[in-house]
């Protein structure tokens, strides 16, 4: 199971990658990341993707239909555990995609992939799918 280093190596072996990061939406710190920064600096990225994250991740209208404590969907008895109502998220420029994948854990989950892909370059299918394997093997700790 790899860790942060590994998993951001490993995105960085994708077609078109420019960067990526693994991102706490609640503090707006990098946890890691590598390559190049969009703007040339992690830590402003970091924050501004983290408040697009947190804003996406904590609206319930973007819930799966019949997820727990959804209209229409009964609420457990016992919660469960705490993850965002989103998979992942795409941002499109011009020139490149910003992948926003959510880390489920254990405790809260407040992490996410962020991974930069060249537009020309990249392959955005395959960049999600590698992105959900990294995400789900990821050990955070």
């Amino acid at each position: 199971m790899p860790g942060i280093d590994e998993s951001l190596l490993e995105a960085m072996r994708l077609p078109g990658a420019r960067g990526a990061s693994l991102v706490d939406w609640i503090s707006g710190l990098a946890l890691g990341a590598v390559g190049e920064a969009p703007g040339g600096d992690w830590e402003a990225t970091a924050a501004e993707t983290a408040e697009l994250a947190r804003y996406v991740a904590e609206s319930g209208s973007l819930a799966a239909v019949g997820a727990p404590g959804t209209a229409g969907a009964p609420r457990p008895a016992v919660a469960p555990e705490k993850e965002p109502p989103v998979e992942d998220m795409i941002a499109t420029t011009a020139d490149a995609y910003h992948l926003l994948r959510f880390v489920s854990t254990p405790f809260d989950s407040t992490v996410f992939l962020h991974l930069w892909l060249d537009r020309n370059d990249g392959n955005l299918a395959l960049a999600r799918i590698r992105l959900s394997e990294m995400a789900d093997r990821l050990v955070l700790g």
